[in-house]
């Protein structure tokens, strides 16, 4: 014991003084910023790791070069200019409107008099009937039938809040009403959602998306303890998923879609890791009304006991129906073991007033993390459900009006209209050889490209006789979001498209104020923070 002890010491000492000459040729201030330059550098290291994980080699490396570029004198100022120039491209004609907006209150109010400017302010509007992709789902005109019906409900219940529940007991009730109504058309009465199937109204589909990421976040942090939450979506899932992404902060995975433009079930599940704490898959997803595996995705979620939002806010109030109607709609509600919350919009095909959506949770334990609680404030005990305090109240009576008034029957002709039109317009288009389908819509939605032509030249063409369509990427592609209002202009439509592609291919190259060159480089363009700089300053200008 007394020999390895001395020769221990004996060793230390050796040590030291080799240690303290080898030392002793370096400058002490070299000693000392020796060790933070290495932290430094580590921490450099890692970050840079650490994004090239998350975004790609090729990302990064372009990010890098582009930060270099601008590093360059007047390069800078160079592309702010060009960007200025697409901005104002994109806000060609709203500035000249916004010029007579008007900016404080009239001296002497207008009394009454406020409905007629505001009939003239709205003859301004764009002619929607018929012509626009999805935005009015309810049929006919604005002044009579269920467009009648909604509004006065609406405007019985203006003044109300639901926030008050021991004032306004008939909103609650409506609310609470609409949210079972839904929760029956998605299977919460069958064996296999657990019985338990709860939920609440919200603004409108973001906002339904929104609470469910939170609720999702904030369970699997009580369920399983993690901190440092992630989500897993396909290319095609709406971009609400990366709002929440920014507003939670959750770490946002993209996994691409398969050869059916469907979510690609291997490619999130090499994803997933464990701090993953929801996958989410829609039915269908906005760019091609193509419906996601569900059951496939729930059965990844159950094993690896996470969550899984099913995105319904177009299909909600259709794909029940359709199932009915005899199409091949595959399983896509809380019949599906492994679902765990759903989002579905009365306001799209519900046909309800604009600000309805229902978020659902398969059981009350999943719920109770949507909602706020605050036990401290001197404005007393406050506990909210929702994101927003208060809320009108005569949306959701609008919307318990529009469910009530329709019942079953109603939306299940209304779902035969306009699944047919749809079935219309896809044998259409598949007879314009210049175009093709994306992927084999499951709904309501029809995408289609073209190899041969500029499809946003032919949207172009398009706006100029009417039609508001909606621009896709990824491939490059155009959409309609069939309603009622399509149900008897369908032929028109048609028409309108095979003229546009004839224009488009007899005299290829963009038209005059039209923005195909825009979306057409933006496609194009591999600075994508670049094009997210585009749409900031462009959202900065109009609102």
């Amino acid at each position: 014991m007394d020999y390895s002890s001395s020769w221990l010491n004996s060793f230390l000492v050796r040590f030291r003084l080799s240690a303290n000459l080898f030392l002793s040729q370096f400058e002490p201030l070299a000693l000392l910023l020796a060790p933070l330059l290495t932290l430094f550098i580590a921490r450099l290291l890692h970050s840079l790791l650490s994004v090239i994980h998350e975004k790609g080699l090729k990302a990064t490396v372009l990010a890098l070069s582009m930060r270099s570029i601008k590093l360059v004198p007047g390069v800078q100022s160079y592309i702010d200019a060009e960007k200025q120039k697409v901005v104002d491209k994109l806000q060609s004609g709203s500035k000249s409107k916004k010029e007579h907006w008007r900016t404080e209150l009239p001296t002497t109010g207008l009394g009454v008099g406020v409905i007629e400017e505001m009939k003239d302010v709205k003859s301004n509007d764009a002619d929607w009937k018929g012509k626009c992709s999805g935005t009015v789902y309810i049929g006919g005109s604005e002044s009579e039938g269920h467009f009648s019906l909604i509004n006065e409900a609406c405007s019985m219940f203006a003044h109300t809040n639901p926030l008050h529940l021991d004032v306004f007991q008939s909103v609650a009730r409506f609310e609470a009403e609409v949210v079972a109504m839904t929760a029956d058309l998605l299977g919460c009465k069958e064996k296999a959602s657990g019985g338990q199937v709860c939920g609440n109204m919200t603004s409108g589909g973001t906002e339904s998306i929104l609470l469910a990421v939170k609720t999702s976040r904030d369970y699997m942090k009580a369920k399983k303890g993690i901190t440092r939450p992630e989500m897993i979506i396909a290319e095609s899932a709406h971009s609400a998923y990366d709002k929440a992404a920014q507003y939670f902060n959750i770490k946002l995975r993209h996994v691409p879609v398969n050869k059916e433009f469907k979510a690609d079930v291997k490619a999130i599940r090499k994803q997933i890791n464990r701090n993953t704490i929801l996958i989410v898959g829609s039915a269908p997803g906005y760019p091609h009304g193509i419906i996601d595996p569900i059951q496939e995705l729930g059965k990844l979620a159950d094993s690896y006991g996470i969550c899984l939002h099913v995105d319904l806010c177009l299909g909600g109030f259709v794909l029940p129906f359709a199932l009915k109607l005899g199409y091949p709609i595959p399983p896509f509600d809380f019949t599906v073991r492994g679902v765990t919350s759903i989002s579905a919009d009365v306001h799209k095909y519900g046909l309800a007033p604009k600000g309805t959506s229902v978020v659902l949770y398969r059981n009350h334990d999943i719920r109770k993390h949507q909602f706020v609680a605050v036990t401290e404030w001197s404005g007393g005990l406050y506990v909210s459900p929702t994101i927003a305090g208060s809320r009108p109240g005569g949306v959701i009576a609008g919307a318990w009006a529009a469910m009530m008034s329709l019942g079953q029957q109603g939306y299940l002709e209304n779902t035969r209209k306009i699944m047919e039109v749809s079935k219309m317009i896809q044998k259409g288009i598949k007879e314009i050889p210049e175009l093709f389908i994306i992927g084999n819509p499951d709904m309501t939605i029809v995408a289609f490209g073209s190899a041969v032509l500029d499809i946003f030249e032919v949207n172009d063409i398009m706006s100029g006789k009417g039609w508001h369509l909606n621009a896709l990427q990824r491939p490059n592609s155009i959409h309609i979001c069939v309603t009622l209002q399509h149900v008897p202009v369908v032929d028109a439509f048609l028409q309108d498209l095979r003229e546009a592609v004839q224009t488009v291919k007899e005299n290829p190259g963009p038209i005059s104020g039209g923005l195909a060159p825009i979306y057409g480089a933006a496609g194009r363009m591999p600075d994508r923070g670049m094009v997210q700089d585009l749409l900031v300053n462009y959202m900065d200008g109009t609102c």
